[in-house]
C-alpha cells in the first residue's frame, strides 16, 4: 500500500512540474484562436448567449491573466457556458499559446 501511495505521489509530482514548464508560444496560436475572434475580435459587440453579456477585448491583456481565466473556465469556476465548452477544448499548451498571442497585442487592440 505504501508503493503504491508513493508510486501516486510521485506520478501527481509530475504532472504538476510538467503543467509548470508549459511556455507559451505566440506563434503557435494563430491556428487556435480561430474560435476566438468571432466575439473577442469585434469592438463593443455583446454576445447574446445566455444572456446579453458585454464581451472583454483580450488584446493587451496580460497572459498571466488570460491563462488564469481559461483555467477557470475549464474548471467550471467562471461559468460562461461558452467559454466554457471552447476552454475545455484546449490543452495547457494551447491555452499558453492563446494567452501569449493575445497578450503581445498592444492595448489599442482591446478598445
Amino acid at each position: 500500500m505504501k508503493k503504491l501511495l508513493a508510486v501516486l505521489v510521485l506520478a501527481a509530482c509530475g504532472s504538476a512540474a510538467m503543467a509548470a514548464d508549459v511556455v507559451g508560444n505566440p506563434k503557435a496560436a494563430p491556428n487556435k484562436i480561430e474560435m476566438c475572434i468571432g466575439c473577442h475580435g469585434i469592438p463593443g459587440y455583446k454576445a447574446s448567449f445566455p444572456e446579453v453579456y458585454q464581451v472583454p477585448m483580450i488584446g493587451g491583456q496580460s497572459a498571466k491573466y488570460i491563462e488564469s481565466a481559461l483555467h477557470a473556465y475549464k474548471k467550471g469556476d467562471r461559468k460562461h457556458p461558452s467559454m466554457r465548452g471552447i476552454a475545455a477544448s484546449l490543452s495547457d499548451q494551447d491555452i499558453a499559446d492563446v494567452a501569449a498571442y493575445y497578450s503581445q497585442q498592444n492595448a489599442q487592440s482591446r478598445k
